[in-house]
C-alpha cells in the first residue's frame, strides 16, 4: 500500500460532465443536478486532502455552457459562490 501511496501524482485535473444529465434521467431538476455535482466536488476534495494531493483543478464550464439557458447558468454560478 505504501509504494501505491508514493507513486500519486502531484496535480489532479477533473472534467465536471454530466451533472445536468443525470438529473434529467431522474426526472429532477437540471440544477438539483448540478448541486449534486458539487457536493461530489466536496467529497472529492476531502479524498485528495487525505491523500495529500496539493493541487486539483476542476474544470466546470466551458464556452458551450454559456448556450443553457438563463436559469441554468445563474444556477450553477450561484452554487459556486456558494461552495467557495
Amino acid at each position: 500500500m505504501q509504494k501505491l501511496l508514493s507513486n500519486l501524482p502531484l496535480h489532479i485535473g477533473i472534467i465536471m460532465d454530466g451533472n445536468g444529465r443525470w438529473a434529467t434521467r431522474r426526472g429532477l431538476p437540471r440544477n438539483l443536478g448540478h448541486k449534486e455535482g458539487m457536493r461530489a466536488v466536496e467529497r472529492t476534495i476531502d479524498a485528495l486532502i487525505k491523500f495529500d494531493i496539493k493541487v486539483v483543478t476542476f474544470f466546470a464550464f466551458s464556452t458551450e455552457n454559456w448556450k443553457r439557458s438563463k436559469e441554468e447558468i445563474e444556477g450553477i454560478f450561484a452554487l459556486v459562490r456558494d461552495y467557495l
